[in-house]
């Protein structure tokens, strides 16, 4: 894994440096290339020194290949989410969210405004929180995430990488784990709201990736939902992309899972422990077709055993503080098998 992160970061430096190749006139930078590799130790650390030749192939290379954009722009936002808006103004109706350092495609770039693409949303964001050209490459490098996505619907996910061992969980298809590595005995070694697990490598499809934009449609309410649910929701929505912090209630400096539900619930006046397996008797057991946005869903092992918790959002998702990996973000309720559904709001 150690070897995994220095190659990433000899990666990211060369891309730097390629892209600022291409930036550049070519005559000045030619003479001064010996000087730029030898400049705050940058040879040492890629540990080989490429000609001029090789970075422009490096370059060339990226092009049309950053993970599938073309254009790249990356959020560059201190906390929560960009707005995307339908039209080129502030006063536009919103379509989506960018999440602080997702990714987009930029399609054009005028008058102050970027006309992006991000997942399923098309629209304008101001182009002063977004990074584009080199910078958002670089960024780009720093921040892409590598995940096993479920390509059967019921995958079993066990505590340990053989048939035999207790199934932790199962994920519906399409759904994506956190990848730590591939073992050489057929299995995927994978983190589910920070603790490691096992996946059969058969039925899980590898990738790179980046964060893209959050719809309207998964931020919707259902009828009938009181107010206070929907401001307790909206309030917590604005989180997401802040950091996870184990034994942590900040919702800006990091949180875990049930600091994260603590803090939000405490703002409405609803005192709830600072622990999963304690939150799950703290209120009313409902079942999962009963929902409503702002009621708790717990998660657990195999025996049943709480240890994650999530607030329901409404249009079968959730909003958690996942892991120190991903922080605070939206999932399908159905991510994992839920064990417990809690109704806390008594309307």
């Amino acid at each position: 894994m150690i070897k995994n992160k220095k190659n990433r970061q000899i990666r990211i430096i060369a891309m730097g440096m390629a892209l600022c190749v291409l930036a550049s006139p070519m005559p000045a930078l030619a003479a001064e290339s010996s000087v730029l590799m030898a400049s705050g130790g940058i040879a040492s650390v890629l540990e080989t020194e490429r000609s001029l030749e090789e970075y422009l192939q490096i370059a060339q290379d990226a092009q049309g290949a950053s993970w599938g954009y073309t254009n790249i722009g990356v959020a560059n936002v201190e906390s929560g989410n960009l707005n995307i808006r339908a039209v080129p103004s502030t006063d536009g109706k919103l379509v989506g969210k960018l999440p602080k350092d997702a990714a987009c495609e930029v399609i054009e770039t005028k008058d102050g405004w970027c006309h992006i693409k991000s997942g399923e949303v098309e629209g304008y964001v101001s182009r002063e929180f977004l990074h584009t050209g080199p910078e958002a490459t670089i960024r780009a490098a720093q921040l892409v995430h590598t995940v096993a996505i479920a390509n059967t619907d019921g995958l079993n996910v066990r505590q340990e990488p053989n048939t035999s061992s207790e199934i932790v969980t199962q994920v519906g298809q399409g759904e994506e784990m956190e990848y730590v590595e591939t073992g050489a005995d057929g299995w995927v070694k994978i983190s589910i709201d920070g603790e490691d697990a096992y996946v059969s490598q058969e039925f899980v499809t590898v990738e790179e990736k980046l964060d893209t934009a959050i719809t309207m449609t998964e931020l919707l309410y259902g009828q009938g939902v009181s107010d206070v649910r929907v401001d307790l929701v909206e309030y917590a929505k604005q989180f997401v992309g802040n950091p996870y912090v184990w034994g942590g209630t900040s919702l800006t400096k990091g949180a875990d899972c049930s600091g994260f539900v603590l803090s939000v619930f405490k703002k409405y006046g609803i005192a709830l422990s600072h622990s999963s397996r304690a939150q799950a008797n703290e209120g009313t057991k409902i079942s999962a077709s009963e929902l409503k946005p702002g009621d708790l869903i717990f998660y657990g092992n195999g025996k049943g055993n709480i240890n994650h918790v999530a607030i329901y959002i409404g249009g079968g998702q959730v909003i958690h503080a996942s892991s120190p990996k991903t922080g605070i973000k939206i999932s399908s309720y159905k991510y994992r098998t839920p064990v417990k559904c809690v109704r806390v709001i008594q309307d």
